[in-house]
């Protein structure tokens, strides 16, 4: 008997060990995710008594003539400014080898419109490009000179006993105000309404929207006008919404993200130089995905519109052979 009881406590004490050192691992997590949590909260809880954090609205910095003029709108004509003196620059002596700034310049026009020729066909792509590289090359630009230090933390302020805080920044990230993104996205959706009835016509528009599509007779037709007519109905709510959509999509991912980096700067005192550092390559990235973002959902919007229906066909049939 003791013998056994010996080679049973032998063959329980390994997973004994294992289950203990599971434990071990369970609170160890728990008291991570525990610290962490309190953490977030003593930071909610001391920007909600100092009021930290990017305000959601742009800063008027200045008035002149009774203009206001925000902090905003000072990067967004830093931005413009800048790109158009690089154009400027870039085409100012043309070669027939490009080297340089016109070299990197007809890179990115001519590859812009490669991708966009092969995603909405090389007619329609004449017509819209100009409007679609042109958001592309300012969002980015604009979403990367939001991230140049300095921007946010050059303005005036006032003391505290944590040190210097900025209340009145001169520069904020341009997509970080809800007034660029929506007058973007509300360009955008007059030139899609041009377009549309510049490829299909008042009729093909109308067509589009509230028609049949496919061939049906009888009983069955009429319940395809009244299926289509209510589903055209729900497609107009849709395209008054996309404005909206497109707008709080771009100001929502960029003011989340300076937001984030204003939280890591003020996190741990003494390291606010520090912490920012791995998410400044995080935004990086997130401000190439948002301008791509933006520009490829109005270039889906435009073609959907502006397609015509022989081409839909051609397009549908193609893909079931």
């Amino acid at each position: 008997m003791l013998i056994e009881l010996k080679i049973r406590i032998q063959q329980a004490t390994p997973a004994c060990k294992k289950a203990g050192n599971t434990n071990v691992r369970t609170r160890s997590v728990a008291w991570l995710l525990m610290l962490m949590l309190i953490s977030a909260a003593t930071s909610l809880a001391s920007a909600a008594e100092g009021e930290r954090g990017l305000p959601q609205q742009a800063v008027e910095i200045a008035r002149p003539l009774g203009f206001p003029i925000t902090n905003s709108m000072v990067v967004t004509w830093i931005v413009a400014a800048g790109l158009i003196v690089f154009a400027r620059v870039a085409t100012r002596g043309m070669k027939q080898v490009p080297d340089g700034a016109q070299n990197f310049l007809e890179w990115l026009v001519e590859g812009l419109y490669d991708f966009l020729g092969g995603m909405i066909g090389p007619q329609l792509v004449k017509r819209t490009f100009w409007f679609f590289a042109t958001t592309f090359i300012f969002i980015l630009s604009a979403n990367w000179f939001g991230l140049i230090p300095g921007a946010g933390t050059i303005g005036w302020g006032h003391r505290t006993p944590n040190g210097f805080r900025i209340d009145e920044p001169f520069f904020r990230g341009a997509n970080a105000d809800l007034n660029l993104t929506l007058a973007m996205s509300l360009v955008f959706f007059g030139c899609w309404f041009v377009w549309a009835l510049q490829e299909v016509g008042p009729v093909g528009f109308l067509k589009e929207l509230f028609a049949p599509k496919g061939e049906t007779s009888g009983a069955l037709k009429l319940i395809m006008v009244v299926v289509f007519l209510a589903a055209g109905c729900l497609e107009i709510i849709s395209i008054l919404f996309r404005p909206v959509s497109l707008s709080f999509r771009l100001y929502g991912n960029v003011f989340a993200g300076e937001n984030m980096l204003e939280a890591m700067s003020t996190l741990v005192p003494g390291l606010g130089w520090l912490l920012p550092i791995p998410f400044y390559f995080m935004e990086l990235l997130v401000g190439l995905v948002q301008a791509l973002v933006f520009m490829l959902l109005t270039a889906v919007f435009t073609l959907l519109s502006c397609q015509h229906e022989e081409e839909s066909a051609s397009a549908a049939n193609a893909t079931e052979t």
